[in-house]
């Protein structure tokens, strides 16, 4: 019933995740009316997608969606918001986001930055030398992910909360007009 005709192929689909065709502006008011339509209490929706938020703070890139739905499902969090919010680390933003936390561990650590990192950073470095990155990295993901964790979830909270309660008040005057409707019928 809500299908499209024709399907979009691999190509369009890669280049509306990059760029979308209605705009940025769109594509961000669809994520916050999706999110305020999950079911759960505000409690639960919130703590799912700051869990999801604040996993996408960590290095640990392909494990953020277990990472998000496994502390969401401890904390009594909803485990769809927390998928949904390991979207704010993607493409565009981990560079920042990685550096960020490198600096952050390099400081915990007492480094200086770019302690101990060759001139030009590849991959297989990173898998030789894992202590000179992601030990940095990963130390400085836990006060990042708790700041962000509370940034996300009181927000969310009240966005939802109040979401809520004006979608139930407009059902109930629904509901009454519908009452009151059918009576004067009689």
């Amino acid at each position: 019933m809500f299908r499209r005709r024709n399907k979009p192929g691999w190509g369009s689909r890669v280049r509306e995740f990059i760029w979308p065709r209605r705009g940025w502006r769109r594509a961000c008011s669809y994520f916050l009316h999706r999110v305020k339509r999950l079911p759960g209490s505000p409690y639960s929706i919130a703590a799912g997608l700051a869990c999801g938020a604040a996993v996408s703070f960590t290095p640990f890139i392909g494990l953020h969606f277990f990472f998000a739905a496994l502390i969401a499902w401890l904390i009594g969090g909803n485990l769809f918001a927390s998928v949904l919010g390991t979207a704010i680390g993607n493409p565009w933003t981990f560079p920042f986001i990685w550096a960020f936390i490198y600096r952050i561990g390099t400081w915990i650590l007492g480094w200086e930055v770019g302690h101990a990192l060759p001139e030009e950073l590849s991959i297989a470095y990173i898998f030789e030398e894992p202590r000179a990155i992601l030990l940095p990295m990963f130390l400085g993901s836990f006060p990042t992910s708790i700041i962000v964790w509370v940034a996300c979830f009181w927000p969310v909270r009240k966005i939802v909360a109040n979401y809520q309660k004006m979608r139930s008040r407009r059902r109930e005057r629904r509901r009454r007009e519908i009452i009151m409707a059918t009576e004067n019928k009689e």
